[in-house]
């Protein structure tokens, strides 16, 4: 079993990924790829209808095969959960079982705080067949009911999608939904210096240009010096903007902008 200490953030064992009687390797080479999406690691095979390994999963992986190489194989559910402090099964369709019933995110925080320091249990998810899910009985071996909001019209999910939603609420209860990047300025604000000769190259241009109307030549000058403003530019926007200026004064052959 691995964790998650090699990740800043909670030190948390992910949820081990459980397919009864899968029997499509398209189906359980996406299950591996959503696994290594969002950094489940840890996948339990309970009797594949075709036996293993089969041909085309690691194709439908594509290149995801590390849950995969290492997966186990169980004859029984209840081999494959035996050493498993608790367990959720995932589910589409009302059972009549008097058991607690999760949706995603509530269901991942209750993995995230019994998978955590001090409790460090190790937590399994069921997920069933892809024509007709999992047996009562097998749900009833369970802690709890994990099921998703969808829609009445169509609730059905393919394996690899129900496991996609649970990787990617697990890994924000993990506190690990970081994103991998963002739209954060990477140059530092412009400098009121550069501003001010930013807004001297540009009004000297349309000056030389007849851009305006002399008796409004303040006005205009006052707003495009507040438009300019709210864009909260970057010494970058400065430098790109006074480049083009210089571009354009020299073909219309303008003193050069400094």
């Amino acid at each position: 079993m691995s964790d998650q200490s090699g990740e800043r953030g909670a030190i948390l064992a992910p949820p081990v990924v459980i397919l009864v009687s899968p029997q499509l390797a398209q189906n359980i080479g996406m299950v591996s790829r959503a696994m290594a999406n969002f950094g489940l690691t840890e996948l339990r095979l309970v009797a594949p209808k075709n036996g293993w390994p089969i041909k085309g999963v690691r194709e439908a992986a594509s290149g995801a095969v590390a849950a995969l190489d290492g997966a186990s194989i169980y004859a029984t559910l209840p081999e494959a959960i035996a050493d498993l402090h608790y367990v959720l099964a995932t589910t589409a369709r009302e059972r009549g079982q008097m058991k607690r019933v999760m949706a995603p995110d509530e269901a991942m925080g209750e993995v995230a705080a019994r998978t955590g320091h001090p409790n460090r249990q190790r937590v399994g998810i069921l997920f069933g067949r892809e024509r007709v899910g999992l047996h009562n009985e097998e749900v009833s071996l369970a802690d709890a009911i994990v099921t998703f909001p969808v829609s009445p019209d169509f609730p059905s999910l393919n394996l690899a999608q129900a496991v996609l939603l649970l990787g990617y609420e697990w890994r924000r209860a993990a506190g690990l939904g970081r994103l991998p990047f963002t739209g954060e300025m990477l140059a530092p604000p412009a400098t009121r210096e550069a501003m001010l000769s930013l807004f001297s190259s540009l009004e000297a241009a349309l000056e030389a240009a007849g851009f305006y109307p002399p008796e409004k030549r303040e006005i205009i000058a006052r707003n495009m010096r507040d438009m300019l403003h709210r864009m909260a530019m970057t010494e970058q926007d400065v430098r790109t903007l006074r480049g083009a200026l210089r571009a354009l004064t020299r073909k219309h052959g303008n003193p050069p902008q400094t």
